[in-house]
């Protein structure tokens, strides 16, 4: 009985490594899969930062010129406020230089 035994046992094992080895060939292939799909998604969130960067960027560069043109703009203003002023005195002292003739 013991030889029938071994034999079935080794049969047993015979049989049975094979499907292990292919078990362990899927699970690897499993593993393999998983990390290419990491790999993809990692890529998107690259893609997706790169995008979003670049669009904080534009917005960035379109709030400078807003502010720039009202800089310009009140610059302008508080020139011709001056000249204004300028003008007023002068036209206030003409006033005063007529009325003392």
């Amino acid at each position: 009985m013991k030889p029938t035994m071994n034999v079935l046992l080794s049969l047993t094992v015979f049989l049975l490594l094979p499907g292990c080895d292919r078990q362990k060939s899927l699970i690897e292939e499993e593993k393999e899969a998983t990390k290419d799909a990491i790999d993809v998604r990692k890529e998107q969130v690259d893609t997706a930062a790169k995008q979003a960067q670049e669009r904080n960027e534009t917005a960035a560069k379109i709030d400078k010129a807003r502010i720039e043109a009202n800089q310009d703009s009140m610059k302008a203003q508080l020139d011709a406020d001056k000249k204004k002023a300028d003008a007023d005195a002068k036209a206030a002292k003409a006033k005063v230089d007529a009325e003392n003739e």
